[in-house]
Parts: structure tokens; C-alpha cells; sequence
């Protein structure tokens, strides 16, 4: 074997271990694509569900984090098996926090807001609803139409809105946002997922929170999820609060 071979193999060899080690720590959350400034986004926050097993509220809070938005609901009738839990030991901290319900492309919005609203009793500190919309099983490969689930997303935020007296959040992927969202409820505060880059909306719109890691590791939790959502909200502390729900600002 000649020299110019053995230098291309060790070359291939050094190049080939770098990225195994590069995606073996993302993979463990060691490394973070995004790592937003905490000088320009203070105000920080996780999102939760049962995966996370069970949380010391406690210990979670004492960690930078000023908000966190919880799993209540999905579709009609799915309950998140560590709401009541959570949505009771979270109200003890200062936290503010939120409550989400994962949006079903099967069920109509009237019924998924019958199950958000029978599950979620408002708080003090509370942010406004949330509504997940992305794509989940065989619609990640055949998504509904748009019209579609544009008049159903309509009437599950209007009555969410009668009802909390204030208008919800949608959260959205970039692929869930440009499918159904852009250029549509611009009205509508954004919390955008994006794990790789800063999120820049296809339609120009502001986003509010921003879902900016999947593979974030904090202490205070012990389910079968080792990582934990971070998120950061695009504003300052008083206006955090000034998005809570007013009839429980102080």
C-alpha cells in the first residue's frame, strides 16, 4: 500500500470519527444546533407531558426558567395521563404557565375544545391556551388539505377564545406553519418550533415563543424522556405577564 493510499484511508478514518462524535453528542444533547443568547432572549421555558414522568416543580424552577407550558389534552377525548398533577404542583412555583392541547386532523374543533376546556381550569399565572398543530403517522407522508383543517383549527380557537377570554397560541413546525398557517391568523400569537436554525415565517409574521431545542437536560424529572423541550419567549418578563390571562394578574 502506498503512501498517498494510506494518508486518503487515515483521512477518511479522522473525517468519518468526527461526525460519529459530533452526532453521538447531539444525539445525547452535549451539543445543540441552536443556542439562543441569553442576553438577547432572558426569559426562558420548558413544555412537558407525561413523557417526562414525574416532576419536582421545585427543583425544575430553580434552573433559569420562568415559564412552562404542560400537556393537557389531544383530539376528543385523550387526556395527558400527568396533567392534573403537573397543572396543581406548577401552580405552587412562580412559574407562569401554559396549558397545550395537541391538535387531531380526526376529531372536529368543537369537540377538541370540549375536552381542552373540561380539563384545563384556569389559573393564577396562567398564559393563553395553546394549539399544537403538526403533522403526526400516516399524515406526515399524506397531509390533510389545508381548507380543511383551516375551518376546524378556526372554530377550536374561537371558543377556546370565548371561553379563557383571550386569544390562544399556536404553535406550529416550520412544515405544520406553511401548510396551514402562513398567511393566515396573523392575529394569532406564534410559538415556532426549529431544533436546526433561528425561525424566520415564510408569511413575515413575529413569532412569540420559540421551541428552539428537543434535546435540553435538566434536573427535577425521572420519566422515559431523558430530554426536555427549552424554549424561549421573544420579550421581557412584564411582558410575559401582561399575556397572562387577565382576570388572574395580580
Amino acid at each position: 500500500m502506498n503512501v498517498k493510499v494510506k494518508i486518503s484511508i487515515l483521512s477518511a478514518i479522522v473525517v468519518i470519527t468526527v461526525f460519529a462524535v459530533l452526532f453521538a453528542s447531539f444525539s445525547l444533547g452535549i451539543i445543540k444546533l441552536n443556542n439562543p443568547s441569553e442576553s438577547k432572549y432572558p426569559v426562558r421555558g420548558v413544555d412537558v407531558s407525561s413523557y417526562q414522568g414525574d416532576i419536582n416543580w421545585d427543583v425544575l424552577t430553580d434552573q433559569g426558567i420562568n415559564f412552562a407550558f404542560i400537556k393537557a389534552t389531544e383530539g376528543s377525548a385523550y387526556k395527558d395521563a400527568k396533567f392534573d398533577e403537573n397543572w396543581k404542583n406548577a401552580q405552587q412555583t412562580d412559574l407562569y404557565i401554559g396549558a397545550y392541547h395537541f391538535f387531531s386532523y380526526d376529531s372536529s374543533g368543537k369537540t377538541q375544545a370540549e375536552n381542552f376546556i373540561s380539563t384545563v381550569t384556569p389559573a393564577d399565572n396562567m398564559l393563553p391556551p395553546v394549539i399544537d398543530i403538526e403533522y403526526y403517522g400516516e399524515y406526515n407522508k399524506s397531509p390533510k388539505k389545508s381548507e380543511e383543517v383551516q375551518s376546524e383549527l378556526s372554530e377550536l380557537l374561537n371558543l377556546l377564545e370565548d371561553h379563557y377570554k383571550a386569544k390562544p397560541i399556536i404553535y406550529a413546525t416550520i412544515k405544520s406553519y406553511n401548510m396551514y398557517i402562513s398567511g393566515n391568523f396573523s392575529d394569532y400569537p406564534i410559538w415556532i418550533r426549529n431544533v436546526f436554525t433561528s425561525p424566520k415565517l415564510s408569511d413575515g409574521n413575529d413569532w412569540l415563543f420559540w421551541q428552539y431545542t428537543d434535546r435540553g437536560r435538566l434536573n427535577g424529572y425521572n420519566g422515559d424522556e431523558k430530554f426536555i423541550d427549552l424554549n424561549v419567549f421573544n420579550g421581557s418578563a412584564d411582558e410575559l405577564k401582561n399575556l397572562c390571562l387577565r382576570s388572574h394578574i395580580d
